[in-house]
């Protein structure tokens, strides 16, 4: 590399930490590592305070605060860390439609300017008295919903702590008497975070028709100023991040799957720039298709869960850091990340030979992959005895057993599929035909499952489907009335099942966000075909697909591929086996994903084929091991993969034994030297830090004020290095 190179890559780099810098500071201010909630989350612990006619709940990083009087109303939604104001006018805090009729739940009205709200606007306003009206408040300890348990490793996995608080309504008309509202608000230590739910409860003896739950209605204040323009193509708010528990589409990430997040205009407000009233200010949040759920006496309905979390900068790394956090803290069980390989079987003696293999190798589970010879629908006596004693072998063995089943993708029958709304008929789903979870099978499904789980001791469950949210329009299901409440009940089910599995400690991977209800991983994102390219292909893919998965997704929420057997098509040069002729490339693809803290499907019969092969296998795993904390936390991104240059991965924890871990590679044929900018910022270092190559060699460096050091390095042809990265001894 020339001289003029060197300086460009200098300077290319020294812009990027200067950047990262700047995103640092959020919208106001530059936080220091003590302040920074990333990096110091103990500091910021939740309180909930009352004062006559008013509530305020907070914890140093966010401030929602209420009046009470003359009803509850939302008048201060602040972000402490940039000092931004989210609200611009007051909203009620829920919106029901009931047995055909709209109803607020409380809210003031009266504030005639919309585009601020001033305090001394708020006790001249009015309260509707046909609005759910507040009765009072309780506090209690937050609780996570989904009580889970683990018997994998769960790396930063923790307990929830934080504070709820619920508020209570009644409304006085005589047909509502006895529909008892909640509006549960959830505030988390050491995030800026809230979560917001509601409950409805029928005391009477009549049934009540719940056609639509908004459960957060917001009036935000916006971040452009366009003159024209439609909603769609203005952005939305990068203030506030927005997620709820009601999402599916197959897109593996969390944007896309999205069903419950509506931004819309408001034509109250009047003082806004668009001159077609057009900007999408009002956040509400419901599920578009749930619009016909019927509440009998004595039930009691739960909202989706809305997670509001609040972002103080535009930089997208810091971005991704934050909506991480957030998995960390309110689905604990996403970090757990067992290691597994993904059997191909045929008989039960390859079944006992992969587990073996695992003991011999350091893996920690099998799952027994599609294609192989474990039906888990099949609950007759003879099936079950059988795969007990096999999950029995495995468990004395030390390693978990789990299996994979089928949900979509396949027709039932006309009784139990999916009926289309528009012809009246099976098909139309998504997925063309698919089984109704609503139906007898569906339940039937559900239930096959819990009783193989409970009587084979199986510790995984793989599950592909059940349905990216087809709704079903048979009136003759027994677990949906119609149309109206198919899709709400199927996802009930659907989720039912989630959380009892995770209760029981079984780990799930899903192909679809259903994260906040119990499951443990989903892909990473790839296109399957890619599978039956080339190994060098593969592995330059592969590390894209890390890279660009991980932005959002902690290491241990997706898992990736590596086809040691055939899988679609493609030739010798696509797959592994056999193993001992490919263990370089072997090799690599494992230090790839376990390199990201990433669990890949090694899909074959096998995981080695000699000793050499064991050995390789042996010291991966080893290493992996050695150094599982940090390579399971976040992840920095330095350069994506492209085959023309070098690309890598940083690896951060400001609370670990190991503060860093850097992942780079080579994909070229020829040795390269680089110099470039590590940001060490998130590693919680300062001044200078120690860095020990794999090959044993150690060197300091200085960091700047923004926490990045300047490192050189050199990789041979196709070849990678990684680099423990510590405070000085």
């Amino acid at each position: 590399m020339t001289v003029n190179q060197v300086t460009w890559n200098s300077i290319r780099y020294l812009a990027l930490g200067c950047f990262l810098f700047i995103g640092i500071a959020g919208f106001s201010q530059l936080l220091t590592p003590q302040e920074d909630w990333l990096l110091a989350p103990g500091r910021y612990v939740t309180s909930i305070n009352s004062s006559e006619g008013k509530m305020v709940i907070g914890n140093g990083l966010v401030r929602r605060s209420f009046v009470t009087t003359p009803n509850l109303a939302c008048i201060d939604f602040t972000n402490l860390t940039s000092g931004q104001q989210l609200l611009r006018a007051v909203q009620p805090e829920a919106r029901l439609t009931i047995d055909g009729t709209t109803y607020r739940v409380g809210g003031l009205l009266g504030q005639q300017e919309q585009a601020y709200l001033k305090s001394e606007w708020v006790a001249g306003m009015r309260s509707d008295p046909t609005d759910f009206q507040y009765e009072g408040y309780e506090v209690t300890e937050l609780k996570s919903p989904v009580q889970w348990k683990s018997n994998t490793w769960k790396g930063q996995g923790r307990v929830v702590e934080g504070k709820e608080i619920q508020f209570h309504f009644r409304n006085g008309t005589a047909n509502l008497q006895s529909l008892k509202v909640t509006v549960h608000y959830g505030i988390y230590d050491g995030i800026p975070l809230l979560v917001k739910w509601l409950t409805l409860e029928n005391t009477g003896s009549k049934s009540f028709q719940i056609e639509r739950v908004v459960n957060e209605v917001l009036a935000i204040v916006e971040e452009e100023s366009a003159v024209v323009g439609s909603p769609d193509e203005m952005k939305k708010q990068h203030g506030l991040y927005v997620e709820t528990n009601y999402a599916f589409n197959n897109a593996m990430r969390y944007d896309i799957s999205d069903q419950t997040t509506h931004w819309k205009t408001d034509s109250s407000y009047t003082s806004q720039v668009n001159y077609n009233f057009q900007t999408p200010c009002l956040l509400e949040v419901y599920p578009e298709k749930a619009t016909g759920t019927m509440l009998g006496p004595g039930e009691q309905y739960t909202s989706v869960r809305t997670h509001e979390l609040l972002m103080d900068s535009y930089d997208r790394e810091r971005r991704g850091l934050a909506i991480r956090k957030m998995y960390r803290t309110v689905a604990p069980w996403t970090q757990q990340n067992p290691i597994f390989m993904h059997l191909v079987s045929r008989t039960d003696a390859e079944v006992t030979t992969a587990i073996d293999q695992c003991v011999a190798t350091g893996y920690e589970a099998v799952i027994l992959s599609f294609g192989s010879h474990c039906q888990m629908e099949d609950t007759t006596s003879a099936n079950l005895k059988r795969w007990k004693r096999l999950a029995d072998y495995a468990h004395q063995r030390g390693i978990l057993i789990g299996g994979y089943a089928l949900f979509s993708s396949r027709r039932i029958s006309d009784e139990d599929d999916v009926i289309s709304p528009v012809t009246g008929k099976p098909g139309g789903a998504f997925f063309g035909n698919a089984p109704c979870f609503g139906s007898r099978w569906g339940l039937g499904f559900r239930d096959k499952i819990k009783k193989f789980i409970a009587a084979t001791g199986f510790d995984i469950w793989e599950n592909d489907g059940p349905y990216p949210g087809d709704v079903c329009a048979s009136t003759t299901h027994p677990g949906h009335r119609g149309l109206s409440d198919s899709q709400w009940q199927q996802m009930e089910i659907q989720k039912g099942l989630y959380r009892w599995l995770n209760e029981r400690g079984v780990y799930i991977n899903a192909p679809d966000w259903y994260f906040l209800d119990g499951t443990h991983k989903i892909a990473i994102g790839y296109r399957e075909v890619n599978f039956s390219l080339s190994r060098e292909q593969q592995k330059i893919l592969n590390r894209q697909n890390i890279f660009d998965g991980t932005w959002e997704k902690t290491p241990s929420m997706g898992w990736g591929f590596v086809p040691l057997t055939r899988y679609q098509g493609g030739g010798p040069e696509a797959i592994l086996e056999p193993l001992k002729d490919h263990l370089p490339d072997y090799r690599q693809l494992m230090m790839q994903y376990y390199g990201a803290g990433v669990q890949a499907c090694y899909r074959g019969p096998r995981l080695y084929d000699s000793e050499e092969t064991r050995k390789t296998v042996s010291s991966v795993i080893e290493w992996y091991k050695q150094h599982r904390e940090i390579l399971n936390a976040d992840i920095i991104h330095l350069r994506r993969p492209d085959g023309r240059d070098w690309d890598g991965i940083l690896h951060v924890d400001p609370a670990g034994k190991e503060k860093a871990l850097m992942m780079l590679f080579n994909p070229t044929r020829q040795t390269l030297t680089r110099t470039i900018q590590v940001p060490l910022y998130y590693a919680g270092l300062q001044g200078r830090a120690r860095v020990v190559s794999q090959n044993g060699k150690e060197e300091g460096v200085d960091l700047n004020p923004a926490g990045t050091a300047t490192y050189t390095f050199t990789l041979g042809p196709d070849s990678y290095g990684w680099y423990l990265i510590q405070q000085p001894e």
